[in-house]
């Protein structure tokens, strides 16, 4: 068994104390740590696996463990690796068979085993199997190297059966790109989910090494911004975001009650693309724009939709809607929608969406428009083979961003009169 020589304060950070004891008390069932280099998230997790299975298999609770990259390949050098490490440094290596040939690790007295798998061959990860008890950790090492998070949710609903308790572990270094569905789904907020930010400030320093933390302050003098990234864990963005004027936060009940310059904005969709409703407020002194409201689906039929929008918009005040569906329209209009089309006109999508970028802040509500906010902050120029940033804004996810445009029109329209006005 583990000796009680090995101090758990030496091979785990401060940072990760807390973090330790919700894991050991079953306190939350997904643990997400990110941060950048040198913050010490993959050897407290590491650690906590062999030492929870140890510590599991004390109270009678048969627990194993499957450590997933995306390529097998890069199991051994890495995960495999880190474990090996932790386990040494528990002193619990008589304890465990750790062979060279074969991507598992066995806990002796029990049988209880830790297994590595490449999601490369997701049949073979979905099929995995345990001799004694049942697979309680998981931990996907950089996960942002997964194409999606149904990818992820697809593994663990066939992995976590069976058991009474789970700890999942993600651990990645954030992407420079918000829109990553890492950097998305972090911010979700569940009851059963802990979110931890480290960096290698919070290591000992010691632990580290003196060159690390050369190379580190080098960076941060020539390229702060990659210091951010690399070092800090931040995300910085990829140099096309479109909108670097949003403000995420909540809109007050009390805010909306003093709203005067209310607008209503409609993007038709039902099967591939999803129908968008935005409610706004343009406050045209300060420029800003409130957005506060939103209907967002597909296949919703066109009855159901002006029912949604109307209890959003209860006085049916204006909507302007995309013009290229004038049949829609004109049954929106059946319904009882005030309901007009967008003018629209040469280069409108550069038109508005400049209007936009030009506003001194975009605030938007990201529990009443989750959508809103997603399309808004994910929205990006694209970039070419060469890696170099296209010249056009793209035309997808963009959805609410187009109801916005329709929304305030009137007032894009008027800014480009006035501005023609000033050429003569």
């Amino acid at each position: 068994m583990t000796s009680n020589k090995a101090k758990l304060s030496d091979i785990i950070g401060p940072a990760f104390y807390d973090l330790h004891k919700y894991v050991k008390t079953n306190a939350y069932t997904h643990y997400w740590l990110k941060g950048g280099r040198g913050s010490l998230k993959s050897s407290f997790i590491g650690t906590e696996i062999p030492l929870g299975i140890m510590r599991d298999a004390k109270r009678g609770v048969m627990s194993n463990a499957v450590v997933i990259r995306r390529i097998k390949d890069t199991l051994r050098g890495s995960v495999y690796e880190q474990i090996k490490w932790a386990i040494y440094m528990l002193n619990a290596q008589d304890d465990w068979d750790i062979p060279e040939s074969k991507l598992q690790m066995t806990y002796k007295p029990t049988g209880q085993v830790i297994l590595f798998k490449g999601a490369d061959n997701p049949k073979k990860l979905k099929s995995t199997k345990v001799f004694v008890g049942y697979i309680k950790y998981v931990w996907f090492e950089e996960c942002d190297e997964f194409e999606s998070y149904d990818k992820i949710t697809n593994i663990n609903q066939s992995l976590l059966r069976g058991g009474p308790e789970y700890c999942v572990f993600y651990s990645f270094n954030p992407p420079e790109s918000q829109r990553n569905w890492c950097n998305r789904q972090v911010l979700v907020k569940r009851d059963d989910t802990y979110v931890s930010h480290t960096t290698y400030l919070q290591a000992p320093p010691e632990w580290l090494g003196e060159q690390f933390l050369i190379e580190a302050e080098h960076m941060k003098k020539v390229n702060p911004a990659k210091y951010d990234h690399d070092y800090m864990g931040e995300v910085t963005g990829t140099g096309g975001e479109v909108f670097t004027n949003l403000s995420i936060r909540e809109i007050t009940d009390n805010e909306i009650q003093v709203f005067d310059r209310l607008k209503n904005g409609l993007d038709f969709g039902y099967a591939g693309d999803p129908l968008a409703y935005v409610k706004a407020n343009y406050d045209k002194t300060r420029r800003r724009l409130f957005i506060f409201g939103e209907v967002y689906g597909t296949r919703l039929s066109n009855a159901k939709a002006v029912k949604l929008i109307k209890e959003i918009n209860p006085l049916n005040k204006l909507v302007t809607a995309d013009s290229a569906e004038p049949r829609t329209i004109n049954e929106f209009k059946l319904l009882g929608l005030n309901i007009i089309g967008a003018k629209k006109g040469a280069d409108s999508v550069d038109n508005g969406i400049k209007f936009l970028q030009d506003l001194d802040k975009i605030i938007i509500d990201p529990v009443r428009c989750p959508n809103a906010y997603r399309e808004f902050n994910e929205y990006e120029i694209e970039k070419d083979k060469d890696g170099n940033l296209k010249g056009e804004f793209p035309d997808k996810n963009n959805h609410t961003i187009d109801a916005v445009r329709y929304a305030i029109e009137n007032e894009i329209l008027m800014k480009k009169a006035r501005a023609g006005k000033r050429r003569f």
